[in-house]
């Protein structure tokens, strides 16, 4: 007989939300079991991919197991499914993902095309052994590039932004905790310095989320001992007028990236840190040559993403966001730019003299005077 898994009544976690709409996947696990996975995997993902989410975690936890979206950056638990269930599910994803459906006991990675389970976009397949079970992890790849000026950036932001790109030589540098729309920024920067022409443009990531067409592409492969490093060292070779790093994690990557920019090279990559004066602080400590750290960093960008009030319900729930009050999400940004006048005050007193245009509270605070989010979205991001 037909299984009915509901997705609804989902239980308040902490540091999760809840939404009302109903989930149901009616699947036949009788006879054919393997077409009803089939069925289930292909429901639940275009439930997903409708509900606007970047995530799927799927969750083994004893006798069930715990279906979760990630929608607007946050976790959202959607219901769980019987072990059984779950286990033929688990199985369907992997074969998918041409993943080892057998191994349950070591992480695997893999990629689900879009032709292949019926989405407008890719898939990426993580899983991962836990002491309660195995968990999957599925991330939607969307296809689509955001032009810069479809980022959401104040306007002196976007400036700052697009005067860099125009220049030919500089180091950019982006920070912000995860999923704070750092790659998304990238991939913009890359559209846009591709729709120049004209550049030879070579990225380093991990992983390549997106191919972008006349860019050169490349992605790290740590057990093969392709790391940043590695890799940003020998592409400098392939006479780069753009070098994209994903993150900087070590000094070798910090000294390839700073020399790369000051001898005629625009570089842009990720570095950790809670604000523009920690970038730098965390760069100088990275590469001991204060002199060559401050010529060559021209821009940092310190971002965060809060979640937008729904147009349609004004935040107080309805079908269109799931009952949370809000729909897609805005970014908020402070940004730091190296002039002369600046580097001076830098040599001279270190990076506590380089402050950041506006601040996020600042940006923050206009979008609550134009009614975009509220006090409640502000202060779980900036924490105040």
């Amino acid at each position: 007989m037909p299984l009915d898994i509901p997705y609804s009544n989902a239980i308040l976690v902490p540091g999760c939300l809840t939404f009302g709409s109903s989930f149901r996947l009616m699947v036949d696990f009788g006879e054919n079991s393997e077409e009803a996975a089939v069925a289930a995997v292909d429901d639940l993902v275009s439930r997903a991919e409708h509900a606007g989410a970047s995530d799927v975690h799927l969750q083994m936890r004893g006798e069930e197991a715990q279906v979760a979206f990630r929608l607007d950056g946050l976790m959202a638990q959607t219901g769980e499914l019987p072990a059984a269930v779950a286990g033929r599910m688990f199985g369907r994803i992997k074969y998918l993902a041409r993943l080892k459906t057998y191994q349950d006991s070591l992480p695997q990675d893999g990629r689900i095309a879009k032709e292949d389970i019926g989405t407008t976009q890719d898939v990426r397949v993580a899983t991962y052994p836990t002491v309660t079970g195995e968990k999957i992890v599925l991330r939607f790849f969307s296809e689509e590039v955001q032009g810069l000026g479809e980022l959401g950036y104040a306007p002196g932001a976007y400036e700052a932004l697009e005067r860099f790109l125009g220049s030919t030589s500089g180091l950019m540098l982006l920070t912000g905790p995860a999923g704070s729309g750092k790659t998304t920024t990238i991939y913009s920067c890359l559209r846009h310095l591709a729709e120049q022409g004209g550049r030879h443009i070579i990225t380093v990531e991990d992983p390549v989320e997106q191919v972008l067409p006349g860019i050169m592409q490349t992605e790290v492969n740590e057990a093969r001992g392709l790391t940043f490093a590695k890799a940003a060292r020998h592409l400098m070779r392939q006479d780069p007028q753009v070098l994209v790093i994903g993150e900087i994690r070590d000094e070798e990557t910090a000294n390839i990236a700073v020399r790369a920019a000051l001898t005629g090279h625009q570089v842009i990559s990720t570095l950790h840190a809670g604000s523009c004066s920690g970038v730098l602080e965390r760069l100088l400590v990275m590469c001991p040559d204060k002199y060559a750290v401050v010529a060559s960093l021209a821009l940092v960008f310190n971002q965060r993403l809060v979640r937008q009030l729904c147009e349609r319900c004004s935040g107080k729930g309805c079908e269109d966001c799931l009952d949370t009050g809000y729909n897609n999400r805005l970014p908020i940004t402070e940004w730091a730019l190296m002039d002369e006048s600046i580097r001076t005050k830098v040599r001279e007193g270190g990076a506590a003299a380089f402050h950041p245009i506006d601040s996020l509270v600042v940006a923050g605070n206009k979008l609550l005077a134009d009614k975009l989010t509220d006090q409640q979205e502000l202060g779980r991001v900036l924490g105040s």
